[in-house]
């Protein structure tokens, strides 16, 4: 013969009942998505500081990639044998900044013109490039360089190519105008860095 609950029990069902909903109820929203981005621009030094405060960008990471050599250190690449170009990764949320505005900042801190490096620093490693992560990506890219080639009335030499494995530089690389910021500003003066931004872009460049 079956049993009918006891008020008890039926009380005590209840309130399990209503925890579990308040519980359900207080789980936080999922995160939203990440993004990633990448661009090579000289010196990645001189690429982290422009993403680095700008809302919604998560983090900025400077290494190597577009080349053949798995791992490389930051010697091998300089010697040009690698194929990898010095680049920064940025992981942004979408939903707080879009990838049209990260593209606006990579051109203005970067020589579009100049095919052979970026200002004082010379040779493959340190040409300029977007680094598309998926076909949207790529889209993107492609107006934007065609709307700077406009802008400019020049040829625009920086490479839009698909992404490869990005390999993260050395400790000592991370943050380095954090780490050094005396040694990082006389660095982009000395390079001609900001001089040649100023020319190109008036005072729209950042630091």
């Amino acid at each position: 013969m079956r049993k009918t609950p006891s008020g008890f029990a039926v009380l005590l069902s209840g309130l399990l009942l209503g925890i579990a909903l308040v519980a359900t109820a207080a789980e936080p929203v999922a995160q939203g998505k990440t993004a990633t981005a990448v661009f090579a621009g000289g010196c990645f030094w001189c690429m982290v500081h422009p993403f680095d405060e700008l809302p919604g960008v998560m983090s900025v990471t400077s290494g190597y990639t577009g080349g053949h050599k798995p791992n490389p250190t930051y010697h091998e690449v300089s010697a040009g044998d690698t194929g990898h170009v010095e680049a920064v990764q940025i992981v942004y949320d979408p939903q707080k900044i879009r990838y049209e505005k990260l593209l606006d900042v990579f051109w203005v801190n970067v020589d579009p013109l100049d095919n052979g490096g970026q200002f004082c620093d010379r040779g493959s490693t340190y040409t300029s490039a977007i680094f598309y992560q998926d076909g949207e990506q790529k889209k993107l890219a492609e107006q934007s360089k065609a709307a700077i080639e406009k802008k400019l009335g020049k040829t625009v030499v920086t490479t839009i190519r698909p992404a490869a494995t990005f390999y993260p530089a050395e400790d000592y690389h991370q943050d380095y105008y954090k780490k050094n910021p005396l040694r990082y500003k006389y660095y982009r003066y000395s390079c001609g860095r900001d001089q040649r931004l100023e020319q190109l872009w008036g005072g729209k460049n950042r630091e």
